[in-house]
Parts: structure tokens; C-alpha cells; sequence
């Protein structure tokens, strides 16, 4: 059985507590992704979506210059290295999200989304329920 090692990406772009919403959506957009960890030194702290920009920031009439911290997801669901692709799609499912941080003793290390799992041959059908199982719910976290 496969481990999220071996298939996540592991050049991860990230920021820092320190930076602020615009610096932030300027990194995704540029990453073309619709989540970026935030991180104090190696450590994962946080997490900055796309829906967290558009609830916490945008529709809470916040500027870009507000610090990360006041709009970030502060405990992202995270794995480990050596967890199973199975684990990996089956807390996906449950938690109704679409990537999971990669963490090795608190430090990040890389990501996995369903992008990640649908593009491996021996994790395509799970990955097809994992989103099935995301999509279904009305309440999606992202």
C-alpha cells in the first residue's frame, strides 16, 4: 500500500505570520492553488483559503493589508509522511476537505490534494469516492 509520501508534492509555497491577505492571495494566485499553509519558521501554524479570503477578509469588509493570522484556519487538518493513501482519502471524506498537509514533527514538509490522488493508477477510484463523498456534503470545507 502506497504511503502519502510517495506521491504528495512536496515544493510546498507557503507564508509567514507575518504577511498579510494581499501578499497571501498574490502567492495563491500565482501558485495557482486555492490554499496556502502559513508557517512560524518550519511550523505549520495555519492555513489560508480561498473561502477564507472571501467569508473572514472580503465579506467581513476587511483590507488586504489585515494580518493572516486574523483570517487564517488556525488548526488545519494534517498527516503524516507514512500515512496510508487509504488513511489519507478517508479523512478527506470525513473532515470534507480537499488537501491535507504533510507534517514531520510539526514542520511541514508537503501537501496532498485529490489532484495528488486522482493522478496515481492505484488511487484513482478511491480518490473518485473521496470526492464524491466531499461534493455530496452542502456544507463544504475547503
Amino acid at each position: 500500500m502506497k504511503s502519502i509520501r510517495e506521491i504528495m508534492t512536496t515544493n510546498v509555497d507557503y507564508c509567514t505570520t507575518l504577511d498579510n491577505v494581499y501578499e497571501a492571495a498574490v502567492k495563491m494566485a500565482e501558485g495557482d492553488v486555492g490554499a496556502i499553509p502559513i508557517c512560524q519558521e518550519s511550523k505549520l501554524v495555519g492555513v489560508l483559503t480561498d473561502r477564507d479570503i472571501a467569508i473572514r477578509c472580503v465579506a467581513g469588509k476587511k483590507p488586504g493589508s489585515t494580518k493572516i493570522t486574523d483570517v487564517m484556519t488556525k488548526v488545519p487538518i494534517t498527516i503524516s509522511p507514512e500515512t496510508s493513501v487509504t488513511e489519507a482519502e478517508d479523512l478527506m471524506a470525513e473532515k470534507q476537505i480537499r488537501r491535507l498537509f504533510v507534517v514531520e514533527q510539526d514542520s511541514l514538509i508537503g501537501v496532498v490534494s485529490l489532484g495528488d490522488l486522482a493522478v496515481h493508477k492505484d488511487t484513482n477510484m478511491a480518490a473518485a469516492h473521496a470526492l464524491t463523498e466531499i461534493s455530496e456534503n452542502q456544507h463544504i470545507q475547503h
